[in-house]
């Protein structure tokens, strides 16, 4: 007997689709209350780091270079006190086989899901992972589709995303294009269910094993140039699977003391699902629109449990400017000959700050950079702003900036200045919103004790954020 195919029989049947389209049941981990087992999570893909290196290395996929960025760091010096500017180092993750990072996440699930005996792999994704995917696919012999949150109601879609689609489109797959709305959920679980395909998520533990590669790499690379460890490692920050791998990988290789920073634009005040405010924003990624609510609420994922859990990993939650990021991808390609795309130079612009607080034999590592084609430009991203009514101007973006209104780019570079997130607000938010969502009235110790891991505080935090 046929299914039925409207939206609420096929988000009903969500988690049956998860178990068949992943090959984990995820309700082996869970305890009933809030606290789920994450570790036995993450060992459910069954490959040690060094066997998740090893896949890696056979597409194309890791050992990228660790560049020291030396004349932004000169730049930086500039503004700060004397004797302050720590070195900036970038991971060039754009030296892999599709152009960015997310490719450690594709390279371990796509082979996954050959070993398996799958015909094809899904994504749900208007970013680098679709082409990631798709790339991976094609070297397995798999067949892809992706599923891209693109346009608005008015088949306007941003220069990015299509950019990213035509990426994709070159690598074989079939991408499927929708307006911004409940709708891309629904097609992924429908799409999933239809073609029996596997679920290359994201937020699934293969995804995330692959970047811990990329972590350890960090550490290794530090060591054998600088002789220590890194004092800091900023990455961008959005759905949260940097951070967590990146830090993970880092705390495999001994890094026990270097301060995890993520970095978000600030875009507060525009909705990411609204259709009228889907193209006001002049970045796809890496900002509080996604950081926020994937950090405070990390399972409202296309999994249910989410290997992303940013919160168990990060120190410090700083955000910059769109300006800022723009000025800083310029500067990247004028000062260091590196043209790269956006998203890590969100990262760099967080740095660029960050590197003025500390001693110059400091070492501020940034996690990622990413490949550059014609819509991940920065012109066509501020033309497409400016069409759609974006006022931009060189100005503070500090006190100027009004995301959705006007692109503030920085009069020189001493106006690039991160802010500090409340990090604390953030961590409370997640415990509550757990609670909340487990329907617990009195969690038990274990749940207190999973929920301080969660945040990265300790259980008298917990107690004390519910009242206890």
């Amino acid at each position: 007997m046929a299914l039925a195919k409207d939206y609420d029989s096929v988000m009903g049947r969500s988690n049956d689709i998860m178990k068949e389209a992943l090959g984990l049941d995820y309700n082996e981990f869970e305890s009933g209350s809030v606290a789920f087992d994450y570790e036995a999570l993450m060992k459910a893909t069954g490959y040690t780091l060094d066997e998740v290196a090893k896949i890696q290395s056979r597409t194309g996929v890791g050992n990228t270079p660790l560049l020291e960025l030396r004349n932004i760091t000169a730049l930086a010096r500039k503004y700060a006190k004397p004797g302050y500017g720590a070195r900036i180092f970038a991971k060039d993750e754009a030296a892999n086989a599709s152009g960015s990072f997310k490719a450690r996440r594709a390279a371990c699930a796509v082979a996954h899901a050959k070993k398996l005996g799958y015909k094809g792999v899904i994504a749900a994704t208007s970013g680098n992972y679709g082409a990631a995917v798709a790339s991976q696919a094609a070297m397995q012999g798999l067949d892809c589709i992706i599923v891209q949150e693109c346009y608005d109601s008015h088949g306007v879609g941003q220069p990015e995303i299509v950019e990213k689609a035509r990426k994709c489109e070159a690598f074989g797959a079939e991408v499927i294009q929708l307006t911004v709305g409940p709708e891309l959920f629904y097609t992924f679980l429908s799409v999933l269910e239809d073609t029996g395909y596997f679920n290359a998520s994201l937020y699934s533990p293969f995804g995330i094993a692959g970047i811990e590669t990329l972590g350890y790499e960090i550490a290794m690379q530090c060591r054998e140039k600088l002789g220590k460890d890194p004092d800091m490692v900023v990455c961008t920050n959005a759905g949260g699977g940097m951070m967590t791998g990146t830090a993970r990988g880092l705390l495999k290789a001994g890094c026990t003391n270097t301060q995890m920073v993520a970095a978000s634009i600030d875009l507060t005040g525009l909705h990411m699902a609204s259709d009228t405010q889907f193209n006001k924003k002049s970045c796809t990624t890496g900002h509080t629109g996604f950081g926020v609510p994937y950090a405070t609420d990390p399972d409202h994922s296309d999994v249910p449990r989410s290997a992303a859990r940013p919160l168990r990993y990060m120190d410090r939650y700083v955000t910059v400017k769109q300006g800022d990021v723009m000025y800083m991808t310029e500067a990247l390609a004028n000062l260091e000959g590196i043209e790269r795309g956006p998203a890590g130079n969100t990262a760099l612009a967080a740095a660029f700050s960050l590197a003025q607080e500390l001693p110059e034999d400091a070492v501020i590592v940034i996690s990622e950079t990413e490949y550059t084609g014609a819509g991940k430009h920065i012109q066509p991203q501020l033309s497409f702003a400016r069409d759609n009514g974006i006022d931009i101007r060189f100005g503070d973006p500090n006190k100027e900036d009004k995301p959705g209104v006007n692109i503030i780019l920085p009069k020189d570079p001493g106006y690039i200045k991160h802010e500090e997130a409340d990090i604390n607000h953030f961590r409370q938010s997640l415990i509550k919103k757990s609670v909340k969502k487990a329907g617990v009235e009195v969690p038990t110790q274990e749940d207190l004790e999973f929920l301080a891991a969660e945040t990265k505080t300790d259980v008298e935090f917990v107690k004390k954020t519910l009242g206890l």
